[in-house]
């Protein structure tokens, strides 16, 4: 993979906010459902998403800068070995270093690569066995997921990067934010594939508010049955119930719908509160003749202190 910062078009001086904001920008741009017709789109996704990894790792992107490990999270390669740093013969084959003769490069190699198990190798670890080959990179992926879905764990479908779809059990006391790791369903590697994380979005819904656990509702009831009482219709995440109101309900009171809330960690489900509202019609004169006949003579306003 090219250089982190080169393929987000970033400084390497860049912050969190600039990193996180160039790699939503490119992958708004690049990801595969917006591009089912451009393959080459789909592996510039998986560039940006593995800079992205490496760079919002604060210990890789340290590592990175201090070379210690490349673009792709792999150990950087010491001492040169492998690029035209190693070991030199001296040219004129004689003394004054490792000539053509005298020289048994097979005892020099034996103890820098031992095959034993120990860490004999006067380098430290290259005296043991070589490490696992790393596996690939993982993929990141977003899902939006409407508040009732989430509130009820409702079965997603999400596309992955090779176009293939997955069907994804929301875990309890799912929220915006919420990530969920995919084994196995990132890109190919040496040591197996990586795997794809998935971010969790919770929408907003027009009526129902989240506090928790739990979900609020404002409820509006007419006069008539707040004074009267009744039995109305509320809607809940899980469909209508039927609630019954009691007699004498002022506007405020709040009523509780057990186990009608948000899927809980700990096990069970929140509640719904559903608070009523008295809406009063307006220009209604048979209610203004109705209550200028009526005082109230209580002092509901008396715990204000006027």
């Amino acid at each position: 993979m090219a250089d982190p910062y080169s393929t987000l078009g970033v400084a390497k001086s860049a912050d969190e906010a600039e990193i996180k904001s160039a790699y939503r920008k490119l992958a708004k741009q690049l990801h595969p459902d917006k591009n089912k017709d451009n393959p080459k789109a789909s592996e510039k996704f998986s560039d940006v998403t593995r800079a992205y990894d490496l760079l919002s790792d604060k210990t890789k992107r340290a590592q990175f800068d201090r070379g210690e490990i490349d673009a792709d999270g792999n150990p950087a390669m010491p001492f040169g070995y492998g690029g035209g740093g190693g070991f030199r013969g001296d040219p004129r084959g004689q003394q004054g270093g490792f000539g053509n003769e005298g020289a048994d490069f097979g005892d020099i190699f034996e103890g820098l690569f031992s095959r034993g198990g120990g860490g004999g190798g006067p380098f430290g670890g290259f005296g043991g066995r070589a490490g696992p080959p790393p596996k690939g990179a993982n993929v990141a992926y977003r899902l939006s997921v409407s508040f009732i879905d989430a509130a009820t764990q409702a079965p997603q479908r999400i596309t992955l990067s090779d176009g293939g779809t997955i069907d994804l059990k929301l875990p309890a006391g799912v929220e915006t934010g919420t990530q969920m790791r995919l084994g196995g369903k990132g890109q190919a590697g040496p040591g197996g594939n990586g795997d794809g994380i998935v971010t969790i979005t919770v929408k907003d819904h027009p009526f129902f508010v989240r506090e928790g656990a739990n979900i609020r509702l404002d409820l509006p009831v007419t006069l008539g049955e707040a004074v009267k009482g009744a039995k109305v219709k509320v809607p809940t995440v899980d469909g209508p119930v039927m609630l019954s109101i009691p007699a004498g309900s002022s506007s405020g009171k709040v009523m509780r719908l057990k186990g009608k809330g948000f899927s809980q960690k700990s096990g069970g489900r929140g509640d719904q509160l559903v608070r009523l509202m008295v809406d009063l019609p307006t220009d209604d004169d048979a209610l203004v003749r109705l209550v200028s006949e009526w005082t109230d003579p209580r002092p509901v306003r008396a715990e204000l202190g006027v």
